[in-house]
């Protein structure tokens, strides 16, 4: 089943067309990776997705449900969610309580915060989210004495707390060191077992271990889909960016 759908899906900055009548459709329940250099117009194409940018064509469906001129929360409602490349954290406070943040707002609570008492609904939640990236051990640290790869993980969690049955990943691995990659990249094919994803990144060992699906976007447009053995093989993706970036 096809959860999410573009058609001719266009954004201009002036005389650039950052991404050029892109269709494409994202299979339930896989991780799908999208790859290309940079300035292929991959975040661009996120950010038509979620609502941050409309687009000057094309149309986005969602559950067949056309979502293309809808407003960021009114997407987020509809079950999409993402995480950022630059990272969306309170520095001071700690995992606990920005956990908590995200975790209110997706249960729809005022702006009243850690008040365990009248929210211990919240609190639960909150919980069970921190043990799902093993930093139980760490719930009271501010997320400024977490390593890079514990703030990624943080931050990934925090995209779950609206229940979005669509994950968009915005270069997860960025900044990690090896052992964080891997960990990392178990995390992301644990989530893939209860919900669809779709990555942007550029580690290639990466993308081509977790991923069921690869598009391949260049200047803009779309130039190959398929599996990662029929990407590896494409000599038109070779030539535009696995060659460069292997």
């Amino acid at each position: 089943m096809v959860i999410l759908k573009t058609q001719n899906l266009t954004k201009r900055f002036g005389g650039l067309t950052a991404v050029n009548r892109v269709t494409l459709e994202i299979e339930e329940g896989k991780i799908t990776s999208i790859i290309g250099p940079n300035g292929a117009g991959k975040t661009t194409f996120f950010n038509l997705l979620t609502g941050f940018y409309k687009p000057d064509e094309g149309r986005i469906f969602f559950k067949n449900e056309d979502i293309t001129r809808l407003p960021v929360y009114k997407i987020i409602r509809k079950g999409i969610s993402r995480s950022f490349q630059v990272l969306q954290l309170f520095e001071d406070f700690t995992v606990m309580e920005n956990v908590w943040i995200g975790v209110q707002a997706g249960k729809g609570y005022g702006k009243e915060l850690f008040s365990s008492s009248e929210f211990q609904d919240v609190k639960e939640k909150t919980v069970e989210m921190i043990e799902k990236i093993g930093l139980s051990d760490r719930m009271d640290t501010p997320i400024r004495y977490l390593s890079h790869g514990e703030r990624r993980m943080v931050d990934v969690i925090i995209s779950l707390t609206s229940n979005p049955e669509l994950l968009l990943l915005d270069e997860p691995m960025a900044g990690l060191a090896s052992e964080e990659r891997v960990k990392m990249s178990g995390f992301i094919k644990e989530l893939s077992k209860d919900l669809t994803i779709v990555v942007v990144e550029h580690d290639m060992d990466v993308v081509f271990s977790i991923s069921d699906k690869i598009a391949v976007m260049h200047q803009g447009r779309l130039i190959a889909v398929g599996s990662p053995e029929e990407i590896r093989q494409n000599e038109q993706v070779q030539q535009a960016y696995l060659g460069e970036a292997r």
